[in-house]
């Protein structure tokens, strides 16, 4: 028996600021929760793992110690640009420049990275 992700949840200032940018990030559809939260769910047929906003009602303090890692479905370039114009910005959280990935962080200060190809085994 293993454990898997199936959801992943975020504490959150402004639920609805971040609903739109993290459907629209990922794609996914909303179901807004009776107690101001909302759960966001994969495109129908597509995989992934549930996104849930819970409302906190205080900002975030310090660097994510989890963050989501994405990849693109096209150019990982115009993905960066695509989030950014979401209201994405980029973060810097130590990297050398080197890295094989984009660290972005969502409206709330919540880092995250695009990665310039899916993981593969060694």
């Amino acid at each position: 028996m293993v454990a898997r992700v199936t959801q992943y949840t975020l504490d959150v200032e402004d639920v609805d600021l971040m609903v739109t940018f993290w459907s629209g990030a990922l794609g996914y559809t909303v179901e807004q929760g009776d107690d101001g939260s909302a759960k966001l769910w994969p495109a129908d047929g597509a995989t992934g793992p549930t996104v849930w906003l819970q409302g906190s009602g205080t900002a975030k303090r310090g660097k994510n110690r989890l963050h989501l890692d994405l990849v693109s479905d096209g150019d990982p370039g115009a993905e960066v640009q695509r989030l950014i114009g979401l209201g994405a910005r980029h973060a810097d959280v130590g990297q050398t420049g080197e890295e094989q990935f984009v660290v972005l962080a969502d409206p709330e200060d919540n880092e995250f990275c695009i990665l310039n190809a899916q993981p593969t085994r060694p």
